[in-house]
């Protein structure tokens, strides 16, 4: 099992500070590594470090909105060794199609893509220095289907998303830098909370997920830790689907 482990290892986990973020920096410190958290609220960096902390691991908090890339460019110059980046940090506005407004558009457009991108260059950036590392970009389901319930902009997004991933790995391959996506179904968290309150839109998701439930971010967590550690050395380009079976149909 020590394949599965990542003593030693720096990571960098964006949008730390609740639902996936939270569980997978917490996920990669029992594992073994010291992640820095990223998101723009202190405060709760400083819960999920305190959590990590209080069993025994070590972590660091960095807060900083990715969207800012001056500031984000400042905080990677800071950082001298990484080795995984988990690009977690993104957003849903559902919308129907005929009625999505500029605004909507431009933010989602702006953490979505723009800011994934710019963030896994500034990695790439450090573990090419370095020799190797792993990204791991946070993709959805919605990578890799349509969706007939108000998700154009997020469905687009998510396919950048996934393109993206291929076209880094295959050019960072020779530089020994690894980038793969992982792509959860509707996971409980507090932002998906009032999807799964609606028993219309609840009945919707089970009834497209073959297991029969949502996700957890635990289970996404677990994923991306496979995915992080010496055991996945020969994924890259890929994406991992965490779905319950929901792109099987």
């Amino acid at each position: 099992m020590d394949n599965f482990r990542l003593d030693g290892k720096t990571a960098l986990v964006t949008g730390a500070g609740r639902g996936i973020g939270r569980a997978v920096a917490i996920a990669l410190a029992a594992a073994g590594s010291e992640p820095i958290l990223v998101s723009r609220t202190p405060s709760q960096l400083e819960e999920v470090a305190h959590e990590i902390a209080s069993c025994g691991g070590k972590a660091s908090v960095l807060p900083l909105d990715v969207t800012d890339t001056a500031a984000m460019r400042t905080a990677f110059a800071g950082i001298s060794r990484l080795d995984i980046l988990v690009n977690n940090a993104g957003l849903n506005r559902p919308q129907p199609f005929l009625e999505v407004d500029e605004a909507t558009l431009d933010q989602l457009l702006t953490l979505n893509v723009r800011a994934a991108f710019l963030v896994a260059q500034a990695a790439a950036r450090l573990m090419v220095a370095n020799g190797d590392g792993v990204i791991i970009n946070m993709s959805s389901q919605m990578g890799h289907v349509g969706s007939e319930r108000d998700r154009t902009v997020y469905v687009m997004t998510k396919h950048a998303v996934e393109g993206l991933t291929k076209a880094m790995a295959v050019e960072l391959a020779p530089k020994w830098v690894r980038v793969v996506s992982i792509a959860p179904t509707f996971v409980q968290t507090s932002l998906t909370k009032p999807f799964f309150d609606d028993p219309e839109t609840r009945k919707w998701i089970l009834d497209r997920i073959p297991l029969g439930r949502g996700g957890t971010a635990e289970d996404v967590a677990q994923a991306v830790v496979f995915l992080a550690s010496p055991a996945a050395s020969l994924v890259t380009g890929s994406s991992l689907l965490v779905d319950g079976g929901w792109t099987a149909w």
